[in-house]
């Protein structure tokens, strides 16, 4: 589909796993759905196995592949850069795509370490200065409730804000038995229920109260630390002659925090919650009112005013499918609830009517730096067991 009179905004993706399914869904709908100020092409997948990734780019929508990125980044007509690989590749090609004049989304977590992520973000900084964009894919901020959540809080309908509680549950490794993944393996994912889900929920949190975290106290755990290795990558032998890998990330993480205007936060982050499969859950209370989210009633945000008489207060119960929430009208009628895929279409819409503007889109990757800078903060107070580590930087 293209928009006649409408500058074009050509994309090429890197990577076309789970990630880069969803953002192909989302560059396919938006233009179908909102009025874009730029028409969005799919150029170009690329992907290092030249059979599989033609047959992605057939599923999912894209008019041409390649089979190293770099070619991606110094096509002319490529535009912006998607990445959608593992984090040990974020620094390289964003770097890359930034100084060879292309915008860049990069998916989160930013990068694998702090470093990659202060060289992401001076690079992002240099490129700014010639009209180049980057942002970071937080895509839960795109959904309609959390949007609105963020909107009551800035409002002041909450107040002064005193406690902030997230949680991000799963359970897709409990199972002992689960294989080996890229996401396990340290090397390559950077961390594990940390970096994956929880710098979710510190996005989350810091988006809806405009606040960032100030310092953290932290554990991790690691429950399971050998996991079967698929029969092609076997590097150590296991009982039976079943082959297995070290698991290097933490398969959970809890720990407490402050924000700048000085509430007390909590965040749990886990892959062994059985029976949990995408549970987000956040909870803010205020001196004036309070609200409530939870993902698997991800059309619902739980609104609490606490200046109504106390005869008829209680937690209201918000459907966030009206025309007048934020991005609801391009959908469908009221009470015809959204799902996952609807935020990363929001984050396309953002995106490109950020870049017809000539403004910087957010999440940016100075926002980015600062959740890595929280993730590196509860690594470093785990590992030494203090009891309070600043958040610098």
């Amino acid at each position: 589909m293209t928009s006649p009179g409408r500058p074009a905004l050509g994309i090429g993706m890197i990577g076309y796993a789970f990630m880069g399914a969803a953002h192909s869904q989302a560059w396919r709908t938006a233009p179908r759905f909102f009025d874009l100020p730029l028409d969005p092409r799919m150029t170009v997948l690329a992907g290092r196995d030249a059979a599989a990734v033609r047959a992605a780019a057939h599923r999912l929508g894209w008019a041409g592949t390649e089979t190293d990125w770099r070619l991606v980044v110094e096509r002319d007509d490529i535009d912006l850069v998607d990445i959608c690989t593992p984090g040990d590749t974020h620094a390289e090609i964003a770097i890359a795509a930034l100084a060879a004049g292309k915008h860049v989304l990069c998916e989160k977590p930013l990068a694998n370490s702090v470093a990659e992520a202060e060289e992401m973000a001076a690079a992002a900084d240099r490129a700014a200065e010639h009209g180049v964009r980057a942002m970071v894919g937080f895509t839960y901020r795109r959904v309609p409730a959390v949007t609105l959540a963020r909107r009551l809080v800035a409002e002041g309908r909450l107040g002064q804000i005193r406690h902030v509680r997230a949680q991000y549950l799963q359970d897709w490794i409990a199972d002992p038995s689960a294989p080996m993944s890229w996401r396990l393996d340290k090397a390559r994912a950077g961390s594990g229920a940390l970096g994956d889900i929880g710098a979710h929920i510190v996005d989350l949190t810091q988006f809806i109260t405009g606040q960032t975290l100030t310092g953290v106290s932290a554990l991790l755990e690691t429950f399971v630390r050998e996991r079967p290795l698929p029969a092609s990558t076997g590097k150590l032998s296991g009982v039976g002659g079943e082959e297995m890998g070290e698991v290097t990330v933490d398969d959970a993480a809890v720990f407490l925090g402050r924000f700048t205007g000085g509430a007390l936060a909590t965040f749990e982050a886990t892959r062994f919650a059985l029976g949990r499969k995408n549970a987000i859950r956040v909870e803010i209370n205020g001196s004036a009112g309070s609200l409530a989210f939870d993902f698997e009633d991800m059309n619902v945000l739980q609104f609490f005013d606490g200046t109504e008489p106390a005869e008829v207060a209680g937690f209201r119960r918000i459907i966030v499918t009206e025309p007048e929430h934020p991005y609801v009208e391009a959908w469908w009628p009221a009470g015809h609830g959204l799902g996952y895929e609807h935020g990363f279409t929001h984050q396309v819409v953002d995106l490109v009517t950020a870049l017809a503007a000539g403004e910087q889109p957010t999440p940016s990757f100075a926002d980015g730096l600062q959740v890595q800078r929280v993730l590196d903060a509860v690594e470093r107070s785990a590992a030494t067991r203090s009891t309070w580590t600043e958040i610098t930087g």
